[in-house]
């Protein structure tokens, strides 16, 4: 069963289910088409060709379907005694009156009379060939047929030389044949394999492939299963689950799904489905399988051959045979793995108990011999832990840890860490197995936690710490109370943060002076950076004393950690020139320590500065440097590891190199769950929103996680309003900006972008108020924008306090110059000198937002009549959106120039203004091809295609693709040469 028995609707194959259309249409025509479709069991082969033959029948052809069996030779055949008992079952006159003039066909089915002899004889093989040939071409004159031939990895010898005939001598009939096969099963033996090999070299032949669901179409198939079992639809971590265990098969995907939602782990069904491959086995392959499951995902081919037991020659001969029958494939040039991750959890929960722990045992003892091999620590920790050797998997667990931390694996890292603190009280003498304290691994776990970006861990385990610690230690209540409000103010909670931060200060005196202190001052002062001072205790002087203390006490990560807060506190009163200088050293000290975090947080706010002061190619440069050390070191999804991976794609967006941008969020994720994730997933939208893509399923992902991740909903909230006004809906984009600007705390410049995207939106709704007369409307609009506009000058100029503020940012101030141009067009008063200076604002190397300015100034002076300098600023402005790809801000253009008439029809470039390259697009479009046909065609990526799509609706002023394709052939646009 696949896709279509469960979810009643075909998910996906677009492009195959096009094939086959296409072959159904040249058949048609009078030119037969042969159509092999190949896939695993379960891929969706049969809900696939019944998709084509529901769309044959409703265009009035004859379908015949037969279906081949598991019986060996013993019913030659079958597949066509099949498909014509089917057919003439359903009283087709035209099949019946076929099937009465020729007897040898006649007599395959139920109620024939058997006569004729051997059917497997040569001259009574001829006369059936002759006259299944003759039988379609006779059906074909009236109208297409579709023979489909199911299930061919099962079909006897005769219907393997029926199928070769048909698909050579089928020429001008109208016959389109089918043939589907599991090719999951064809090993290296299998009759078939060379009969398909023989057929593809036939022009007529086509093959296509059902390949495995993407992760979406996962979601797309098990969002369909809820919806028609009247469930509840699926989340985003079972999706993703079972997405991995099934990879991507729809059957086994929608058995995962339905026996999870039952609390049961591998349906037994689905368990003797894959276990029946194995039982074909002689017993030394058996025996190979079943070593190589315990192995886990891989094995090399040494320690399989070791653990197997078997002698050379029995292994070579067992091994050959395994993958010939395609349960293993090999994995480079050392091992195996499963050709499906399912067969091998099937394989061993099918093991005796005994077995498991008797092979565990093997693999253990044979890793122990190879210690020092990369990941060995864990693979003897996994195979100790499962044999039941505790001691040796403690040690091993312990080490596998560190080695995870070396790697960059922060979450293996944890997994290790915490399976040795389970096994703590059941080894003897653990300090001396795993070279630390108990404390210690804790902590380590904690660390692993951070690192990993899941301070919500790391905080449930401080907690645990501190409700066993001893009251009297104060060091380590100081220690474990610093951590804990560490990763609070990363979670934004920041009054538990500031109290759990104080009464660690509070439990240590200054002299001696301690790493303790040291680190809970420092922690103190970040977090007053986000809140203000706190009770007359100002934060330079928490930060001078945490670094004079932690320099006292040979601490360099709190000194690293107070003097990034301290920079930054400066930055925002002082205008300190020498600010980054101050980052730099921080990053050095923390480095030089080897505290990844320190060095995290001191990295990024020294690129940072570079791109609020302009510098956006050093910032670059600085950006891809760290972010390079943080993938390299496993902290890409940490706190400050996810925001320099999201700096280094924001500078190359504001610096206009969007394809380098594309690049770098194309690892961003879409099916989030965690915050972290999320916010990595939000900043995509920069690119998405602004070159016009789709976003609705990384909206529907997003929407999940905003309520509880406030840099989730100012990202995403904020993009998603300027997706709203691109498409006119002001009340969408003004829900978004309310509900951002309602959570951000007064005096913080984040509000000013958001304001300034809110005043487009009531500027929008009052110029069309106006228009249509509405004054009530537009006044409202006004209203509403005086106090957006006073909140941005309070923030821009204002800090918490009531203190100026000194320094503000390059981009802070472009974006307070385009609120002001905004509520300017609120009041009616299209200001262009307002919009200059906006231009001017950005014109520090943001190269979106100063064609976005280019464009309003060039409406502005239309609108004043200076139609020569409005015409000069839109031509500008259209360059430079298109070189971009901002098909919105093109269409926008394009609106602007017809309506304002900044350019004739006849100074209008040939081609409506279309690129060669648009052109050669617009010729596919035409042709009917989707995105990844256009790409496959072009050698681009989908995602090029689909900005080039969007470029060409917006030059041509459509709004679809059939409108584009309507447009090009009536106005000319793919004749040569336009």
């Amino acid at each position: 069963m696949g896709d279509g028995e469960r979810s009643g609707m075909l998910i996906g194959r677009r492009s195959e289910l096009r094939a086959l259309t296409g072959a159904l249409d040249r058949a048609a025509a009078g030119s037969a088409s042969v159509v092999l479709v190949g896939g695993d069991a379960g891929a969706g082969k049969s809900h696939l060709v019944g998709a084509l033959t529901r769309t044959a029948r409703e265009r009035g052809c004859a379908v015949l379907i037969g279906q081949c069996a598991e019986l060996g030779e013993s019913m030659p055949y079958l597949p066509l005694a099949d498909a014509l008992w089917a057919g003439s079952a359903s009283g087709d006159p035209a099949l019946r009156s076929a099937l009465e003039s020729r007897p040898v066909l006649r007599r395959l089915l139920p109620d024939g009379d058997g006569a004729g002899g051997d059917l497997k004889g040569e001259l009574v093989q001829q006369q059936l060939f002759g006259a299944v040939l003759g039988l379609l071409g006779e059906l074909g004159r009236d109208q297409p047929v579709v023979l489909v031939l199911e299930d061919l990895h099962w079909a006897d010898r005769s219907t393997r030389h029926l199928l070769t005939f048909l698909s050579r001598v089928l020429q001008r009939e109208r016959v389109c044949l089918i043939g589907t096969y599991r090719s999951d099963d064809l090993h290296r033996r299998h009759p078939l394999r060379p009969v398909i090999a023989e057929l593809l070299r036939l022009p007529d032949v086509r093959a296509i492939e059902v390949a495995p669901f993407g992760l979406s179409e996962t979601a797309e198939f098990l969002t369909a299963l809820s919806a028609a079992s009247r469930d509840v639809p699926p989340t985003a971590e079972e999706i993703g689950r079972v997405h991995r265990r099934s990879e991507g098969n729809p059957f086994y995907a929608a058995e995962l799904y339905t026996a999870s939602r039952s609390g049961e782990d591998l349906p037994s069904g689905l368990a003797d489905l894959l276990l029946a491959r194995v039982e074909r086995l002689s017993e030394p392959a058996s025996l190979v399988v079943r070593a190589a499951s315990v192995a886990g995902d891989r094995v090399r081919d040494a320690l399989l051959r070791q653990v197997s037991g078997l002698d050379e020659a029995t292994a070579d001969e067992a091994l050959r045979e395994v993958v010939s029958h395609r349960l293993l494939v090999p994995d480079g040039t050392e091992g195996y793995r499963f050709r499906h991750a399912l067969l091998r959890e099937a394989v061993y929960a099918d093991l005796l108990p005994g077995e498991r722990t008797r092979l565990h045992a093997t693999y253990a003892s044979l890793l122990s011999a190879a210690a020092g091999r990369t990941r060995a620590a864990a693979a003897l920790a996994h195979h100790s832990f499962a044999a039941h050797d505790n001691l040796t998997a403690f040690a091993a667990s312990v080490e596998a840890g560190r080695e995870a931390e070396r790697m960059g694996a922060p979450d293996e890292a944890h997994e290790h860490y915490d399976r040795a603190l389970s096994l703590w009280d059941a080894v003897p003498d653990p300090e001396k197995a795993a070279g630390t304290t108990r404390l210690r691994l804790q902590l380590d776990a904690v660390r692993a936690s951070g690192r990993s970006g899941d301070a919500r861990r790391a905080v449930t385990r401080l907690r645990r710490l501190l409700a066993a610690a001893d009251p009297a230690d104060a060091r380590l209540g100081a220690l474990l109370r610093g951590g804990l409000a560490h990763y609070l103010s990363d979670l934004d909670h920041l009054d538990e943060a500031k109290a759990v931060s104080r009464e660690a200060i509070d439990m240590l005196p200054a002299d001696p002076p301690t790493y303790e202190r040291a680190y809970a001052l420092a922690t103190y002062a970040r977090i007053l950076l986000a809140v203000g001072d706190d009770e007359g205790v100002a934060l330079p002087a928490v930060a001078e004393e945490a670094i004079a203390i932690a320099r006292a006490a040979g601490a360099t990560e709190p000194e690293a950690s107070a003097l990034v807060t301290l920079g930054v506190h400066r930055e925002s009163r002082e205008a300190d020139p020498e600010v980054g200088a101050l980052f730099a050293r921080a990053a050095d000290l923390a480095i030089g320590g080897g505290d990844y975090q320190a060095w995290l947080r001191a990295a990024f706010h020294r690129a940072r500065v570079l791109f609020d002061h302009g510098d956006l190619q050093g910032a670059a440069a600085s950006a891809a440097e760290s972010v390079r050390f943080t993938l390299a070191h496993g902290l890409g999804w940490s706190m400050f590891g996810a925001t320099l991976r999201c700096l280094e794609f924001l500078i190359h967006y504001t610096l206009g190199d969007w394809d380098k941008a594309g690049r770098l969020s194309a690892d961003f994720p879409v099916q989030v769950v965690r915050p972290t994730e999320a916010q990595i997933s939000a900043y995509a939208l920069f690119v998405e929103v602004a070159r016009g893509e789709d976003v609705t399923e990384r909206r529907r992902w997003l929407e999940a996680v905003w309520d509880e991740d406030s840099l989730v909903a100012y990202i995403a909230r904020g993009l998603l309003a300027e997706h709203a006004l691109w498409h006119g809906d002001t009340g969408t984009a003004l829900g978004h900006t309310t509900a951002v600007l309602d959570e951000l705390p007064p005096f913080g410049t984040q509000a000013i972008r958001i304001i300034a995207t809110a005043l487009w939106a009531h500027a929008d709704r009052a110029v069309q108020a106006r228009a249509a007369g509405d004054t009530a409307t537009a006044e409202a609009a006004v209203r509403a924008a005086g106090p957006l506009l006073e909140r941005a000058r309070t923030d821009a100029s204002t800090m918490v306090g009531g203190r100026p503020r000194a320094w503000l940012g390059l981009e802070g101030h472009a974006w307070l110059a385009r609120a002001e141009a905004e509520h300017a067009r609120v009041l009616g008063k299209n200001d262009p000198s307002l919009w200059r200076a906006t231009l001017d604002a950005f014109s520090y190397g943001f190269t979106y937002e100063v064609a976005r300015s280019r464009w309003r100034l060039a409406e502005a002076l239309a609108e004043q009549g200076d139609r020569e300098a409005a015409r000069k600023e839109w031509r500008t402005a259209l360059e430079e959106a298109t070189s971009l790809g901002a098909a919105p801000l093109v269409s926008a253009l394009t609106d602007l120039g017809t309506r304002a008439r900044l350019e004739s029809r006849d100074q209008a470039p040939a081609g409506a203004g279309l690129t060669t390259r648009e052109r050669e697009v617009l010729r596919l479009v035409a042709e009917g091809r989707n995105n990844r046909e256009i790409a496959a065609a072009l050698f681009i990526s989908p995602k090029t295609a689909s900005v080039h799509v969007s470029n060409i609706l917006a030059k041509l002023n459509v709004t679809s693709r059939t409108a584009a394709a309507a447009k090009a052939h009536t106005e000319g646009l793919l004749a040569e040469g336009t």
